[in-house]
C-alpha cells in the first residue's frame, strides 16, 4: 500500500558478496509485498557477458526448508565512445617544383620534407575499454612513385604498435 525505503546492510560471506535486507516483522500470514532493487556493481569489464544474482526470501519467526529462492541473469553490455584525433605538423606542406628525390640517399632532406602526423586516441566513456584496435593505413605509393617516405613510428601510454614493412626502407 505504501512505500518505505529498506534498510540493506551488504557483507562477505565465503567470498561471495551479499546484500541483506530487513523487510520488516512482524507480517501477517497470506501478506503479499513487492520489493524494487537497485544494485550498483563496479567493475563489470571482468564480468564476462552476464551477471547472476541469487536471490532468497528466509523468515527468522518460522524457519522452512522450502525458503523461496530465485536466480536472475542480467547481460551486461559495455558502453563507451571511442574519438581517434588526429593533425599534422605543418598543417600545410608545399613541395618545389624543382625537387626530386634523390634514390640511394641517407640524408632526410633528399627524402622529402618532413611532416608529422599525430593522431589521438580518445575515450569518452562512460565504461573503459581494453583490447582496442587501430588499423592507420597511410598511402606511401602512387604507382611506382614515393609519395610519402615513412620514417617511422612512435606510441605514447603503454601502447603496443606493429608497423607496415614500408617503413624506411633505405634505413634513413
Amino acid at each position: 500500500q505504501g512505500q518505505e525505503k529498506l534498510s540493506c546492510n551488504p557483507k562477505k560471506e565465503n567470498g561471495t558478496h551479499v546484500v541483506l535486507c530487513e523487510l520488516g516483522n512482524p507480517m501477517k500470514a497470506g501478506v503479499q509485498i513487492t520489493v524494487d532493487m537497485e544494485l550498483s556493481v563496479s567493475r563489470l569489464e571482468d564480468m564476462g557477458d552476464a551477471i547472476t544474482f541469487h536471490l532468497q526470501l528466509q523468515s527468522k519467526n518460522s524457519p522452512s526448508p522450502s525458503n523461496a529462492s530465485v536466480t536472475v541473469t542480467v547481460p551486461v553490455e559495455a558502453e563507451a565512445e571511442m574519438e581517434l584525433r588526429g593533425n599534422s605538423l605543418p598543417a600545410i606542406t608545399v613541395l618545389p617544383t624543382s625537387w626530386h628525390w634523390v634514390d640511394g640517399s641517407r640524408r632526410l632532406e633528399d627524402h622529402g620534407i618532413k611532416v608529422e602526423h599525430v593522431y589521438e586516441l580518445h575515450n569518452k566513456g562512460p565504461g573503459t575499454v581494453s583490447g582496442v584496435t587501430l588499423s592507420l593505413a597511410v598511402p606511401h605509393l602512387l604507382g611506382d612513385h614515393v609519395l610519402l617516405y615513412l620514417l617511422e613510428l612512435g606510441t605514447e601510454g603503454g601502447m603496443n604498435c606493429s608497423h607496415h614493412p614500408a617503413l624506411n626502407p633505405a634505413q634513413v
